[in-house]
């Protein structure tokens, strides 16, 4: 199992967690924000479902699947996560047909918010791209 299929490997688990944070008691607080900062829905835990499957699939098939999975899979989440800086909600759960734009904002909230699909994306922007030159 090559770097770039062990990566895939743990954003497959990384991803699981994601989807399961709803469900693990102690995470979120009365309003439903897990860790009090936001709150995922059956679409944020489909979509991290989904991809944590595609993360698998990736791994177990061959490196080359495992490096198109990073650069595809960096690219949309790390613009997910900047998008919701401009607008208060990203594009892959839907949030921005379903809302208003909330406007650009860099408050701590929006930032803790956005920072795991900025850093998810950009890091598997960044293995796919170095990575695979090693």
């Amino acid at each position: 199992m090559t770097i770039l299929q062990k990566i895939a490997l743990g954003y497959f688990v990384a991803l699981m967690f994601a989807a399961a944070l709803n469900y693990i008691p102690g995470l979120t607080d009365e309003q439903g924000l897990a860790f009090g900062i936001f709150a995922l829905d059956i679409f944020d835990d489909s979509l991290h479902v989904a991809s944590a499957l595609w993360a698998l699939a990736a791994a177990l098939i061959s490196h080359r699947a495992a490096k198109v999975f990073l650069l595809q899979f960096g690219a949309l989440y790390l613009g997910d996560g900047v998008f919701g800086f401009f607008t208060g909600y990203g594009y892959l759960d839907l949030g921005i047909f379903t809302n208003g734009s909330d406007g650009l904002s860099f408050t701590l909230r929006r930032v803790l918010a956005n920072l795991p699909h900025i850093a998810l994306g950009g890091f598997a922007l960044w293995a796919g791209l170095r990575l695979d030159r090693a």
